[in-house]
């Protein structure tokens, strides 16, 4: 377990692998914890990061720093301090969004992006997610935490095939607060990319399964249109958690984007 002190608070992280830095991020309710395998198999051949947002897993709980910008502002932070110049970046669902919104906010910071079922559009979030981003609702929600994680039981196989998956949403939301359940979610739902994914000159990659009940599974569309270049791997079979239901086609995947992907920004 290792930690930084930032502006605001502990920010907490996990590191495997020697070689060149290659930085996971977790999507909303998550935590380090879901890239777990990924990292044992990247960490063969990179020195592989994975964070906890603040408000999420080990990291700070301190209120007000819970917003997708306020994340960036996290990763830039995060590079600084441990002497990262420049790396990869993998983002799944929020930290997706956060990803790319790092290349656009600190071009000279990513090396590539990698999305995993990333909304582009806030809009495209389902319903029951856009309503977690209203404060009565979350307030409710997060105050019978045994309801959710009873409903997360129940639809599991909707989410996700790992059968681990129901765990590690109990894990990771009993590390959360109201505010960061709250107001990560709700500034993810106000969120467009579009205008600026123009701006983004390096290496891209959307990974969508068409099975997702989380972000709308077409949302490799906007980032297409946005950015040209951009490579798109759909999976059929998986949902929103690819990285759990297709473990070896997403990693054999993600690992040739890495070593093989051209660098189009010098």
């Amino acid at each position: 377990m290792s930690s930084i002190t930032t502006d605001q608070g502990i920010l907490h992280y996990e590191v495997i692998g020697r070689g060149k830095a290659v930085i996971l991020l977790h999507g909303w309710l998550g935590s380090w914890g879901l890239w777990q395998e990924t990292m044992t198999y990247l960490g063969r051949s990179f020195r592989t990061y994975a964070m906890d947002f603040w408000g999420f897993g080990e990291s700070g709980k301190k209120r007000d720093t819970y917003r997708v910008t306020d994340f960036v502002s996290m990763v830039d932070q995060f590079m600084e301090q441990l002497g990262i110049q420049r790396a990869p970046l993998v983002g799944h669902s929020m930290g997706g969004t956060v990803s790319l919104m790092t290349a656009i906010r600190f071009p000279y910071r990513v090396e590539k992006v990698t999305i995993i079922g990333s909304p582009i559009v806030g809009s495209s979030l389902s319903w029951l997610l856009k309503l977690f981003g209203r404060r009565p609702v979350a307030y409710i929600a997060h105050h019978n935490l045994w309801a959710l994680r009873l409903g997360f039981r129940i639809l599991a196989p909707l989410y996700s095939r790992d059968p681990n998956w129901p765990q590690m949403m109990n894990r990771d939301l009993s590390q959360t607060t109201l505010e960061s359940f709250l107001v990560s979610i709700a500034s993810l739902r106000q969120t467009d990319l579009r205008p600026h994914l123009p701006e983004i000159q390096v290496p891209v990659m959307g990974m969508y399964g068409d099975r997702d009940i989380v972000v709308h599974p077409k949302q490799w569309q906007p980032l297409v249109a946005g950015v040209p270049h951009a490579r798109i791997e759909r999976f059929p079979t998986a949902g929103h958690f690819i990285m759990l239901d297709e473990p070896e086609a997403f990693r054999s995947c993600l690992f040739d984007f890495l070593k093989n992907g051209q660098n189009l920004a010098q």
